[in-house]
């Protein structure tokens, strides 16, 4: 048996204060901090040792592993940082209020760009210029994401990244964000497109994966 295990960012600025993030960068707050901290400190008692981390390129998500990785003795592991593991864009949603966007575009709309699978936000204008993604082709950074556009970018990661290990028999960690990880759990649960509205991942709460052989579920423990 193998293990995996998701763990979501601690909170950040933007989860305090309810806007949308996506892309950009909000900063844990002391809480987000302190939830990192008190998951590693859970993993810790899971004695799980792990080959790899992987991550995406946002500092709240970053920040969040080496915290856990910390706690957990492990700060030597390889940490693996990739735009796929990237939350969700929200394009021109991005900096707004959630409750604000609500009245302006009533809850019905708000729920679909939130929740539904397919539904795209509005999108930026324009792309926005960050040399993170400067070796990438244009075509990697979007406007703004429905979760299966997201979704369409983390499966070859899994596929190419993570599986492999998992077949290996290496136990692997991913620290990232509360749609991406929506988005991963759609597929290693086998969730319709339907069924994912109803799937929610807490800020800094492990979920721990037990896989057989052939990388179907064995058990599922949420700490």
């Amino acid at each position: 048996m193998v293990k995996l295990v998701l763990i979501r960012h601690g909170q950040s600025i933007a989860n305090k204060e309810d806007v949308y993030t996506g892309w950009s960068d909000s900063p844990l707050t002391r809480k987000g901090i302190s939830q990192a901290r008190h998951a590693g400190k859970l993993l810790f008692h899971e004695k799980i040792n792990f080959s790899d981390v992987h991550t995406s390129v946002l500092v709240r998500a970053i920040k969040t592993a080496n915290i856990v990785l910390d706690e957990i003795g492990q700060s030597y592991l390889p940490i693996h940082k990739t735009w796929r593991l990237n939350e969700r864009h929200y394009g021109a949603l991005r900096g707004l209020n959630k409750k604000r966007t609500r009245e302006i575009y009533g809850e019905e709309q708000v729920a679909l760009w939130r929740r539904s699978f397919y539904t795209v936000p509005p999108l930026l204008e324009k792309i926005d210029h960050d040399r993170r993604y400067d070796c990438f082709p244009d075509v990697v950074v979007p406007r703004g994401e429905s979760l299966k556009m997201a979704y369409d970018r983390i499966v070859p990661y899994w596929t190419d990244g993570i599986a492999p290990k998992l077949l290996n028999g290496e136990n692997q960690l991913v620290v990232a964000h509360g749609s991406t990880l929506r988005a991963m759990i759609k597929f290693i649960e086998h969730i319709s497109d339907q069924g994912i509205d109803g799937v929610e991942v807490a800020n800094g709460t492990p979920i721990i994966y037990e896989l057989d052989h052939r990388l179907k579920i064995v058990e599922k423990k949420i700490l």
